[in-house]
């Protein structure tokens, strides 16, 4: 079966044929293509999938991490991760082994074809024009018969003709023999003409069409067969990564059955168990006796975490328990309007000047000012290191023992601190063993550096190493502390680490404990009774003498000479150069600080102030949180 003796006559739809097959192997390579742009859309979008659910670094969503179900889920986006990469795969073997190669084997195939049809339509034209020559060679044969055949009629005539001389009949018969011979050598060169003709219209049909047609058959066969190669590599592509996506839903299989419940509700314990007993019975209080009613010892609101009984006096008791009570009345004491705010300047304050501003307004007062009355509020004073904890935390900087924290989750992180000191330490001592072993070979080979130059490196790293080993014997004190190794702390002790106050404060007075959880999961402490005895003198102001000044949110220049003559008011000079530690509300009043002793407002009219951005956003954080 071949085309050059079956399809001898189809010339022109063997062409459109083989251009059909061109066209479909394009179409073949354009559908890889689109499935290849498919393959690398669905690893972007498994990618980006697997990216969005991907827990946050240094956010709480690591913490959720330890459990066993989450850490499955973590493991399944990680195979997701590897999923999308076979995918990719995918898209880059089709793209090299089938795109790539069929797109130049198509331009290989365009110019085969077209060298081979070339050699037809050659073929084609040179037995047309065999053809032409003949047909010219039969006609000039033709009419040479003729002109012979009447140059014969006229010579016959003239020489049966009586009155022609015989010069004119001699010349008829002259002529008659020369169309005789012409027709002749037409005859002649007709014949070799047609036998020309015969031979390459016979090698024509059976030997070159056949050969090119032949060709052009093998061609269209090795199209035909290039292709089904290309979809066997279209589906083994496939096929490869088969093994490897198994086994990445193997692995989420994997992670799927370790999830263990028991565990997760193991953590659950240790993440929140806060090492308290559990409230004891309420006493019974008989209001038909003349006696003053008192909490209970077993009461919740007076149980500690040491187990240490302390002093009780006098006082009334809401006898609440405070693990089920969301009530926090220290903040609400710094916003509520029926504190009396502290008396502002004058409006004449500003040495009478023209104009001048007005003092500032009752409505808005600043956090300042309400920390001052809260401060000089005495039956409330021993709970203000419990605001102040409590605002510390909801800016995100608890105290550094964790005291805020209850005693199970307090010794956790205790222990979290410890062990980064000191993997920190390790490091800083691997530096200097590495510096160490440079300088000796400094001193063995001088040319190669000065082994002076890293003492002072040397120097640093063991003033570090020793900071952090002094910061782990703290931490190890505290932990010890928690975990009842070492006896309780003096008081001077808990006057420093900050606990003075909320462990003693039941025994100063009788006001109930409340503890609330913070935002964070923490939890206050707050005085829920008044006290009925007096605060020594010398425990106010023990209390703030470790409190932290208002941080400086810019600057400012003294525009003109103030005397500041009334109270929260300061008097300061034209040109002076003071700190802003609070801008003005509306009220036309500025908060400057001079030194850690002095401060106060001034007019704002009086002084131009230089804010810093970053420490402005600071006190409105601050500002908002109070509020």
């Amino acid at each position: 079966m071949s085309w050059g003796t079956e399809l001898w006559d189809q010339f022109d739809n063997l062409e459109k044929h083989t251009q059909w097959g061109i066209d479909v192997l394009e179409k073949y390579i354009k559908f890889v293509k689109e499935r290849t742009e498919i393959e690398l859309s669905y690893a972007k979008q498994l990618r980006n999938l697997s990216k969005k659910y991907q827990p946050k670094k240094n956010s709480k969503e690591e913490e959720e991490y330890r459990y066993t179900s989450t850490r499955a889920f973590l493991a399944t986006l990680n195979e997701m991760n590897d999923y999308a990469g076979q995918h990719e795969v995918i898209s880059e073997n089709m793209t090299s082994l089938i795109t790539g190669e069929l797109t130049r084997y198509v331009q290989e195939l365009k110019q085969e074809r077209k060298s081979h049809f070339h050699d037809g339509r050659k073929a084609q034209q040179h037995i047309e024009t065999c053809w032409k020559q003949l047909e010219a060679s039969k006609r000039r044969f033709e009419r040479d018969c003729k002109e012979a055949d009447r140059a014969q009629q006229y010579f016959e005539k003239m020489d049966a003709d009586i009155n022609v001389t015989k010069a004119d009949v001699e010349k008829a018969r002259q002529q008659a023999q020369l169309r005789h011979q012409m027709a002749e050598d037409s005859k002649a060169e007709y014949s070799s003409t047609l036998q020309k003709f015969n031979s390459e219209q016979h090698d024509h049909y059976y030997t070159h069409i056949p050969n090119i047609f032949q060709k052009i058959q093998e061609m269209e066969e090795r199209r035909i067969v290039r292709i089904g190669e290309s979809m066997k590599t279209f589906a083994e592509v496939d096929r490869q990564v088969i093994p490897i996506i198994g086994k990445c839903l193997d692995e989420i299989t994997k992670a799927a059955e370790s999830i263990d419940h028991k565990n997760d509700s193991q953590l659950v314990i240790e993440a929140f168990k806060s090492g308290f007993e559990p409230p004891g019975d309420v006493d019974f209080e008989d209001f038909t006796q003349p006696m003053k009613r008192t909490v209970s010892e077993s009461s919740l609101s007076n149980s500690r975490g040491d187990g240490k009984s302390e002093p009780k006096f006098g006082g009334k008791s809401k006898g609440k328990l405070w693990p089920f009570i969301k009530k926090n009345k220290l903040m609400s004491l710094l916003t509520s309007p029926h504190q009396p705010p502290p008396p502002p300047p004058a409006s004449a304050s500003p040495s009478a000047v023209p104009n001048g501003p007005q003092s500032p307004k009752q409505q808005k007062e600043p956090l300042s000012h309400r920390f001052n009355e809260f401060m000089t509020s005495k039956p409330k004073i021993h709970c203000f290191r419990s605001l102040k904890r409590g605002l510390s935390l909801k800016l995100g900087a608890g105290p550094e023992d964790f005291s805020n924290l209850p005693p199970e989750q307090r010794r956790k992180k205790l222990q979290q601190k410890v062990d980064e000191l000191n993997k920190d330490i390790q490091k800083e001592m691997d530096q200097r063993d590495a510096l160490t072993k440079m300088k000796d070979v400094y001193i063995k080979n001088p040319q190669m550096g000065d082994a002076a130059s890293v003492d002072h490196r040397l120097a640093e790293l063991g003033q570090n190493i020793e900071k952090l080993r002094l910061e782990v014997q703290k931490f190890e004190g505290w932990l010890a502390e928690v975990e009842g190794r070492l006896p309780a702390r003096t008081e001077q002790a808990r006057r420093q680490s900050g606990l003075y106050e909320a462990q003693n404060t039941s025994a100063v007075n009788s006001c109930a404990q409340d503890r609330e959880s913070s935002p964070d999961g923490s939890y206050t402490e707050e005085q829920s009774q008044e006290t009925e005895m007096k605060v020594p003198a010398t425990d106010f102001d023990d209390e703030f003498d470790d409190e932290e000044p208002l941080p400086t949110i810019g600057t400012c220049k003294a525009l003109y000479t103030f005397e500041g003559q009334n109270e929260g008011t300061i008097s300061v000079a034209e040109g002076e150069m003071l700190y802003v530690i609070e801008e003005d509300k509306g009220d036309g009043w500025t908060r400057i600080r001079r030194n850690e002793d002095e401060e106060g407002y001034v007019p704002t009219s009086y002084v131009e102030v230089y804010l810093d951005k970053n420490a402005k956003d600071v006190y409105k954080s601050l500002q908002k949180i109070s509020e």
